[in-house]
């Protein structure tokens, strides 16, 4: 099947999608001239394994730990891509599968994806639809999904922001605010405890706007394995009436993007890890996922992923550019 792109389009930006992973391919900014996301270069690479860049991710975004859950009584064993555990939902997550375009307009594009029962180990035959719309100066990114059986669904665009002109340059002169007083605690292997840490005073403390690169000058000097030289952490997002994430800026090129959700958390990942083909590297690009927390099947404290046979569920993330 070919990688096909689309455009949307308004007087504010240009937004190109592909039907591979449902991706943000570019995310552009018209009064700038900036594109404000990395992407693969050839749209042919995300036909192949790739780390996530501007997917949507699922089944389940986010780590499983063990590889499986407990639905009831039954026991399901998932695909295993991350050590014993599952990333993303495992080694053919959605962000490499081909989804059909099912609608078009000039601002508003949907595409469709079919997951069979026993999908990488996940129960039921799931439909999910997810939709990128533009309004003004928003891109609104919404998920619709239903399944015939009980089934664990987590779902997230994994798009790296680099508000940068030269996309070259790294993150480490951008600047985030966050709605969040609790982090999630993390094992060695990144998955959740369980337990819930106050951000105050401590290197997860983004309640005022903080300097990307000096948050992770404080890794560097660390005697730290790679893969924790850096943020890869659930941030537990305050409840509010205009569902306002948090909010990442550039003093360069003087944009602005604000995050709203109704899901409750926002996965902080700083690209630590992030090395593709020579052409992308660590600390390039910025995530900002909302979701759900990561684990949840296996984490009675935590808010639930469960969704009940033939019932449609929704959620959204607006981001504001300006």
């Amino acid at each position: 099947m070919i990688v096909e792109n689309s455009i949307i389009q308004n007087k504010f930006l240009r937004v190109q999608t592909l039907n591979y992973g449902a991706s943000l391919f570019e995310v552009y900014h018209k009064k700038k001239k900036i594109n404000l996301i990395l992407n693969l270069g050839l749209k042919e690479n995300y036909k192949y394994k790739h780390p996530s860049v501007g997917s949507t991710c699922g089944r389940y975004a986010g780590r499983i730990s063990n590889s499986s859950f407990k639905i009831g009584k039954k026991k399901f064993i998932l695909n295993t891509n991350e050590g014993k555990n599952t990333l993303h939902g495992g080694k053919i997550g959605f962000s490499i599968l081909p989804w059909k375009k099912i609608n078009k307009t000039k601002d508003q594009i949907v595409y469709q994806l079919h997951s069979n029962d026993n999908d990488q180990g996940f129960p039921g035959n799931l439909v999910v639809n997810c939709t990128y719309k533009l309004k003004n100066k928003f891109l609104i990114i919404k998920y619709e999904y239903k399944c015939n059986k009980s089934t664990h669904v987590n779902l997230t665009n994994h798009s790296y922001w680099n508000l940068e002109k030269n996309k070259k340059k790294k993150i480490n002169n951008h600047y985030l605010k966050l709605n969040s007083f609790k982090y999630l605690e993390i094992n060695k292997n990144l998955i959740p405890t369980g337990r819930f840490i106050s951000v105050k005073k401590s290197i997860y403390d983004f309640l005022n706007f903080e300097n990307i690169g000096k948050k992770l000058d404080y890794f560097k000097n660390k005697k730290l394995n790679i893969k924790f030289k850096g943020f890869d952490t659930t941030f537990v997002i305050k409840k509010n009436i205009r569902n306002l994430v948090g909010t990442l800026k550039n003093n360069n090129s003087n944009i602005q993007v604000d995050f709203f959700s109704n899901l409750p958390s926002v996965q902080l990942y700083s690209a630590q890890n992030l090395n593709y083909k020579k052409k992308l590297f660590p600390y390039q690009g910025i995530c900002l996922e909302t979701q759900f927390f990561p684990d949840t099947p296996n984490k009675k404290n935590f808010p639930s992923t469960l969704i009940k046979p033939n019932k449609r569920y929704k959620c959204f993330t607006k981001i504001k550019i300006s």
